[in-house]
């Protein structure tokens, strides 16, 4: 079984800015977030592996799971959040006034999409499942030791969204998953 979490908030997400690939922490409130993810991973009790996007703000999320779980996080480059270009560090009003069409395909998750210097939405997904597939073939082997094992994947919004409706064929918006939250895939 594979979960995914969502990082803790950072002071991006609260000014509504595009975060892209940039070096953004996690700022009081997210790492408030993140202790309460490590606590309902400790709760389950079930969760065995941990693999992480190599964004600060998720190796934060990850790093405080790990302090409660003792899970040491794998870094996944896969997992990194859609490179957006010249849109980075811009909020996202000003983006939807200059480009209205182009902010509303963004959000669609129109897959030929891309922000002007960044990588296409179908891109993006394409390095996800090619991520998502290898965390499954390494959590196939560890099953055949007669387990379940059950991995935690802490990444961002768009990974989530992409691989919600192209995993699982979920068609629900899932533009507004909260920070922290987990969805099973």
């Amino acid at each position: 079984m594979i979960l995914l979490a969502r990082h803790g908030r950072t002071a991006y997400n609260d000014e509504g800015r595009f975060q892209g690939q940039g070096a953004v922490p996690l700022d009081a409130q997210g790492r408030a977030q993140a202790v309460e993810l490590a606590s309902a991973i400790v709760a389950r009790g079930d969760v065995d592996r941990m693999v992480s996007s190599p964004l600060t703000r998720a190796l934060e999320t990850a790093a405080i799971v790990a302090a409660a779980t003792g899970l040491a996080p794998e870094v996944e480059p896969r997992l990194a959040e859609t490179d957006c270009g010249t849109w980075t560090d811009r909020t996202y009003a000003e983006v939807e006034a200059e480009d209205p069409d182009g902010y509303a395909a963004f959000r669609a998750l129109e897959l030929d999409f891309a922000a002007p210097g960044g990588e296409t939405l179908a891109a993006h997904l394409a390095r996800s499942r090619e991520a998502i597939a290898a965390i499954r073939a390494a959590d196939e082997l560890r099953a055949s030791d007669g387990g379940r094992p059950v991995t935690l994947v802490v990444c961002h919004r768009n990974v989530i969204r992409l691989l919600l409706r192209h995993e699982r064929g979920e068609e629900r918006d899932h533009d507004g998953l909260a920070n922290a939250a987990v969805e099973e895939l």
